[in-house]
């Protein structure tokens, strides 16, 4: 059994008779009726993706996934192709299947990825927790403002946005949560 307190990205249970494995989790909202946790989550059965509310305290039945170490290899329009480095099989995911996951990741990159599988069939990606990206584009920084946390948004190499302090600078590597999406450093 698994409890919503234990709900993590990439975590797989049933709910109302249906498997779900968790894309993205929005936070907690308190309120008079007790801490209820905000969910993105896919159905793996359908490939429906819907949010979800779940209130502290409830159980659910975990379900067994089964996960392949695999690389990206290369991505052809909305394709992505990841390859087992041992046997070279090869399996198609689309953008769609891979949710947030897929601004994090690169055919560039030199990195190993989880490949979640449930009977057979391919349903998620866990990439690295912390992943570094190449910024694409941003504004310059306004010379003075340091006070606080202040924080503007940056463009990186594949595509997404995520918000950056305002002393980094374009053509920067910095180091990315994968969890949130969150800066975490500058690379070094």
């Amino acid at each position: 059994m698994i409890t919503t307190a234990e709900v993590r990205v990439g975590s797989a249970f049933m709910h109302d008779g249906q498997p779900l494995i968790v894309q993205k989790k929005y936070g907690q909202k308190s309120g008079r009726t007790g801490c209820v946790t905000q969910l993105r989550v896919k159905n793996i059965l359908t490939g429906t993706t819907m949010d979800l509310g779940l209130d502290a305290g409830e159980k659910f039945e975990e379900v067994l996934l089964e996960e392949k170490t695999m690389r990206l290899s290369y991505i052809d329009g909305e394709d992505y192709v990841f390859m087992d480095q041992e046997t070279f099989e090869q399996i198609h995911l689309t953008k769609e299947d891979l949710g947030d996951n897929a601004g994090y990741i690169s055919p560039e990159d030199d990195i190993d990825i989880k490949i979640t599988f449930y009977n057979d069939e391919s349903v998620g990606v866990n990439p690295p927790t912390n992943v570094v990206r190449t910024i694409t584009y941003c504004e310059p920084g306004v010379r003075g403002n340091t006070t606080g946390k202040t924080f503007k948004p940056a463009t990186l190499d594949t595509g997404i946005e995520v918000n950056v302090p305002l002393f980094i600078e374009e053509g920067e590597k910095i180091l990315i949560d994968t969890r949130d999406g969150t800066f975490v450093e500058r690379a070094k």
